[in-house]
């Protein structure tokens, strides 16, 4: 990964799944647009886009970790060349539990493993080249990455992903037919031989291979195998589930859209109605500022549910390096990109490298526990329990604080608008909005806005645009009773599944 990212992705972005109908009915993560929609016709059809299963489970995995670990990590380099000598994959006190155990306790569900990156080293030993830890001195060339981090996960209940570098600067027949061949044989390895596979983890990079060519991705092909072989992985960034949200500092949309519009290669294919489950190949331009408002959609023939990751490092780098050490991110600076990527609808894949002894390091290690500490300060109490809600036109308000995702408040009636009022037990102090729709129905809310009563007159504290499975707002520290949740614009009955007010710890 990571500079290739951003050269070979930047044009694409957009896949999706089709089933073999394509009924208009609600939901379903695709909907159709027919000629003669009017405009409020398409906003309600965008409203009833709901993401499927494996896209749920995803998007509330909320924190993911990447281990970017390889040749790399012994040369101290970025990216490699291919010619690389499987000698110098030595880690000799390789510990994957290590690994696991760290991310979870720092709150992270998820990791993904870098399987091979662009280098084409083989962290797994692999039948398709000698270009892997077969042929390192580590275990006497009988070690396996792969296998032990996935064992790691079952063990404490993680999920596990794979990172599988589409480009291959070692593979002889890179830029051939015969290499989609040899591509799709270490996908089956990687998913027939480790359990249960969470995500599979694809980036755009495509760069010249030993013999000078480019290759023609079959990413058809791998889909389908993925399809076929692990069904309730989520494919990432290059796939039909998730797109990247188009930068690597940490920070996502502050208007983040879920439901996007459907290119045309997509939509021919979707007309086409032959295939079941099939993803399509990327095309068009996702980096845009917004993806989703109603002026991006109103022309749309089709609109997809297509949320983002928000990836970012630890450190400068994706691999490790010694020099680096000092310039690891502060619990404080995790703890500020929590809020700018899952705190703006999005899920947060951070990369944490091992180092050269196979062990997360110990500043990366500090760095997590810091962060993991402020979390829990920061969102253990909601300061909003207790509260006395009103709403005139609302249903089911107890649903705002009963921290059951599955539960939701709504409108009555065709009502997209509402004041939601909270009466705290006592007046309490708090910078900190945590709002949630529930995205199984759809994501509707376009504009809200955050007051406290200040005496008699009521003060605006924040204000937001689109809400989806998370929102995160700070403020200026504020003392009091009564707060109200307006839900000013909102694509059909606005369904909120939890409301929070929290303090930052000093």
């Amino acid at each position: 990964m990571r500079p290739s990212f951003v050269k070979y992705c930047s044009a694409v972005s957009v896949l999706f799944i089709a089933t073999a109908s394509i009924a208009q009915t609600t939901g379903m993560n695709y909907v159709l647009i027919k000629p003669g929609d009017t405009e409020q016709q398409i906003i309600a059809k965008a409203a009833n886009v709901t993401p499927s299963a494996r896209q749920l489970r995803w998007q509330q995995l909320e924190l993911t970790a990447f281990f970017h670990f390889g040749v790399n990590t012994y040369t101290d380099k970025e990216w490699g060349t291919g010619k690389e000598s499987p000698s110098i994959f030595n880690p000799v006190l390789f510990d994957a539990e290590q690994w696991i155990k760290t991310v979870k306790a720092a709150g992270f569900k998820q990791v993904i493993i870098t399987a091979k990156h662009h280098d084409g080293f083989c962290l797994w030993p692999t039948n398709t080249t000698e270009h892997s830890v077969k042929s390192s001195p580590w275990k006497e060339g009988k070690g396996d990455v792969v296998k032990e981090v996935a064992a790691a996960c079952k063990k404490y209940n993680v999920g596990f992903g794979v990172y599988l570098s589409p480009w291959d600067m070692n593979a002889p027949m890179y830029g051939t037919e015969a290499y989609n061949d040899f591509f799709v044989n270490q996908l089956t390895e990687l998913l027939t031989q480790y359990g249960r596979v969470d995500e599979v983890w694809f980036d755009g990079a495509n760069g010249e291979g030993p013999n000078g060519k480019k290759q023609v991705y079959d990413f058809n092909r791998w889909y389908a195998v993925i399809r076929k072989l692990q069904p309730a992985a989520t494919i990432a960034i290059m796939g039909p589930d998730v797109r990247w949200v188009g930068t690597e500092s940490g920070k996502g949309r502050e208007q983040e859209w879920s439901v996007i519009p459907a290119d045309e290669n997509m939509m021919e294919k979707i007309a086409d109605g032959s295939q079941k489950d099939v993803a399509f190949a990327p095309k068009g331009d996702k980096m845009q500022k917004d993806l989703g408002s109603r002026e991006k959609i109103k022309d749309a023939k089709g609109l997809i549910w297509y949320p983002a990751e928000t990836d970012v490092s630890i450190r400068p780098g994706w691999f490790y390096h010694a020099k680096e050490d000092d310039k690891v991110k502060s619990p404080q600076r995790l703890l500020d990109i929590y809020f700018s990527s899952v705190g703006y609808n999005s899920v947060l894949l951070l990369n944490i490298p091992p180092n050269k002894e196979g062990l997360l390091s110990a500043s990366d290690v500090k760095s997590l526990e810091g962060f993991s500490a402020l979390l829990r300060k920061t969102f253990t109490k909601n300061l909003a329990k207790g509260a006395i809600i009103k709403c005139s036109n609302g249903t089911n308000t107890n649903a705002l604080l009963d921290q059951s995702y599955t539960t939701y408040f709504t409108t009555k009636g065709k009502d997209t608008t509402t004041t939601i009022d909270f009466t705290l037990p006592s007046a309490k102090t708090f910078d900190v909005l945590s709002v949630q729709e529930n995205i199984s129905i759809g994501q509707r809310v376009e504009k809200f806005v955050l007051e406290y009563k200040d005496g008699t007159e009521w003060k605006q504290l924040a204000e937001g645009s689109t809400i989806g499975y998370k929102r995160l707002l700070k403020f200026q520290p504020v003392t009091a009773k009564q707060v109200r949740l307006r839900i000013l614009s909102s694509r059909l009955n606005p369904t909120l599944s939890s409301f929070g007010l929290y303090k930052l710890t000093e």
